[in-house]
């Protein structure tokens, strides 16, 4: 099978490896072709300008869209999430292309629920922020195009060259909330290429899964476990914060029984797995 991977960068690449290793032909379609895994044919193109997008390969039998806003803010978001994919879809339909399956990442940041409620893939989405906003306009895009699309909304990522919290837990700097659990979903790398491969190769998936691993996770646990691990004091407790509101904004529950029923088994299914793995690698 052909597979494009439009915006073929941190998840992308190690999606981009798997599929290569399973013998399909991959294209990942990036600004600048270095850093890609081998066997993997570069595409150097803007998703940004849809005149850069006129020579992709034909013949595709699934796209994935992994692209990531390249700043923090609305415009940023918009155009790798909203501008992105609709200038994608344009040119695929101008080649008449026909793809059986085109993937889109989104992020639990489509839920606005911030009070530890559990969400699953029937939720209200109410997004909070622009982020949100932007990914659920994305969502909104694929679904309804003439393509068999497909949404996964990715927890937070973490893995290989992603280890800002073991870091900063080892330098001291982080501090415990005062207050309620404050829920987070997370994924690690390996496991967010290994559902989207699993994914693609379904029969007849349905249309939006959750992307997150088996235990939503409280912030205060997983510092703890990490500070054992690392043999660092506990971090502190900073009074007040996210005191006032009862519950700290974002805190939800990210359930994944429609991805597990799916037959996708986890490489790391916790945080504990994941964070050890790291941890052993050095």
């Amino acid at each position: 099978m052909r597979v494009l991977i439009a915006g073929c960068g941190y998840v992308g690449s190690a999606l981009a490896r798997r599929l290569a290793d399973a013998r399909c032909e991959v294209f990942g379609l990036r600004r600048t072709p270095s850093g890609l895994p081998d066997g993997v044919r570069p595409i150097t193109a803007d998703l940004s300008d849809p005149a850069t997008l006129r020579g992709l390969p034909g013949d595709l039998g699934a796209v994935v869209y992994t692209a990531a806003a390249d700043g923090f803010h609305e415009a940023a978001y918009k155009a790798a999430y909203v501008d992105g994919l609709r200038n994608l879809l344009v040119v695929l339909e101008e080649q008449a292309q026909s793809p059986r399956r085109i993937l889109f990442t989104s992020s639990t940041a489509v839920y606005g629920q911030s009070n530890g409620e559990w969400v699953d893939e029937t939720s209200p989405t109410n997004p909070r922020g622009v982020s949100g906003r932007c990914l659920l306009e994305g969502e909104q895009l694929i679904l309804a195009s003439r393509y068999p699309g497909l949404v996964v909304r990715l927890g937070g990522i973490y893995g290989p060259g992603r280890t800002r919290l073991i870091e900063n837990v080892r330098s001291g700097k982080v501090r415990l909330r005062e207050g309620p659990p404050r829920y987070t979903n997370r994924i690690h790398r390996d496991d967010c290429a290994g559902v989207l491969e699993h994914l693609l190769g379904l029969e007849a998936p349905q249309r939006v899964y959750l992307g997150v691993d088996c235990e939503p996770a409280d912030e205060s646990l997983v510092l703890h476990w990490l500070a054992e691990r690392l043999a660092v004091p506990l971090p502190p407790l900073e009074p007040g914060r996210g005191a006032a509101s009862g519950r700290s904004a974002g805190s939800k529950r990210a359930a994944n029984d429609r991805l597990l029923a799916s037959g996708y088994r986890f490489l790391y299914p916790t945080f504990r797995e994941g964070y050890g793995a790291l941890l052993s690698a050095g």
